[in-house]
């Protein structure tokens, strides 16, 4: 069975000419917006230059889970167990401000705890944690940090573009395709550009009910994957808020988030998708979804959120101090591409500096009770007798 599955080499992915430059170009239009987010971005706070706007902190376990086939049992997900997490709901754009304004585009960053091994971050390799930067669509709509440079500047002056109507809009998209006037037509950025067309046509859902890729392909120990977190179709089954409509008030994504964890727990299951074909399941080139006929996912791992209170300004505080980043993972989870492998510096670049302008510490939590404090009785589960805790063992 093994066999049909890509292994893992470095010679797998492309060195794209001028990296390095074009890296250093993107940090400093990144680090130029969170600081000018202080007095731009609405909030008096330094912004994050994506996903700025955060929906709630919750608490959470990830549940490895045992007998997963060998080539998945891979990395973390070799050895079974239970682990405390963190999750912060988003959205994807740039911006604060109403929900209406800021389209659907929403990311699930979870924090795993006590991981043992080193992470990939050189300045920080003994955290004990392990991350997931997730977005609600399986595709991404940039393949190389050169178009990265113009795709960046789109998205962080889209209310410009967009608050001009037709015009306005027609504009975004021919500055998109044609690299505002830098590519010629031959190499105009298409394919980029349908991906973020698709995205951009995904529907507003409680975030409780959209499946969150990774987007681009990371390295699964011996083999190469894309991971997603999708809702468990009983959990999903038992949400009452499912409609969402950002035109009916300025906030709509955090009050039904609030309200469906105040009333019962819920759950999304960790899934892998292993590569079984370079050429249909490419590495370099993120706006191409992987077909699942060839690979279907996986489920590796249960990621559990028990029934609580995230209401109140002190979560979004909370939320808002903490650090994610797809590079907070161990060498097994190596993120793979340029793109991929650009997010790196940008996020650690990026969180330096907001955290600096924002006057809080920038430390990596031990657990969830580090953040919340220890977890309230009322959050145990309920057993069928009604008592809560762990089922007691039968007599």
């Amino acid at each position: 069975m093994a066999a049909q599955f890509v292994r893992y080499t470095p010679d797998i992915e492309d060195s794209e000419p001028h990296f390095e430059q074009n890296l250093r170009t993107v940090i400093e239009k990144t680090e130029r917006y969170i600081t000018e987010s202080v007095k731009a971005g609405g909030t008096g706070q330094a912004l994050r230059d994506a996903h700025a706007k955060g929906y709630g902190l919750i608490r959470g376990q990830v549940e490895i889970l045992d007998g997963i086939p060998p080539e998945y049992a891979q990395g973390i997900y070799a050895t079974p167990g239970t682990h405390d997490a963190l999750i912060r709901f988003s959205n994807g754009s740039p911006h604060a401000g109403a929900d209406a304004r800021l389209g659907s585009a929403t990311g699930l960053a979870l924090k795993i705890f006590d991981i043992p091994g080193p992470t990939l971050l050189e300045d920080e390799p003994d955290t004990r944690t392990f991350d997931y930067t997730n977005i609600n669509g399986p595709v991404f709509f940039c393949n190389t940090v050169k178009h990265y440079l113009f795709i960046q500047e789109l998205f962080l002056n889209a209310p410009t573009y967009f608050s001009q109507g037709r015009t306005g809009a027609h504009r975004f998209f021919a500055d998109f395709v044609t690299g505002k006037g830098t590519l010629d037509q031959d190499n105009w950025a298409w394919d980029e550009f349908l991906a973020f067309l698709y995205l951009s046509k995904i529907s507003p859902a409680n975030v409780l009910l959209s499946t969150y890729w990774t987007m681009g392909a990371v390295r699964h120990g011996d083999y190469i994957a894309k991971v997603r977190i999708a809702p468990d179709p009983h959990s999903a089954a038992a949400v009452v808020r499912r409609t969402i409509d950002p035109t009916s008030a300025a906030e709509v994504y955090r009050p039904a988030l609030e309200a469906e964890l105040q009333e019962r727990p819920y759950a999304f299951d960790i899934q892998v998708q292993l590569c079984t074909d370079l050429e249909r399941m490419p590495v370099e080139d993120t706006t191409i979804e992987w077909p699942e006929h060839l690979s279907p996912y996986v489920t590796v791992a249960t990621l559990h959120l028990p029934q609580q209170d995230i209401s109140g300004p002190e979560n979004l505080e909370k939320m808002d101090a903490l650090s994610f980043t797809p590079w907070r993972v161990t060498a097994e989870h190596t993120p793979l591409g340029n793109i991929m492998r650009a997010r790196k510096e940008v996020y650690r670049h990026s969180s330096i500096l907001r955290h600096t302008l924002n006057q809080q510490p920038r430390t990596e939590p031990h657990g969830a009770d580090e953040v919340f404090g220890p977890a309230h009785h009322d959050d145990a589960p309920v057993n069928a007798d009604g008592s809560r805790g762990s089922t007691p063992s039968p007599a």
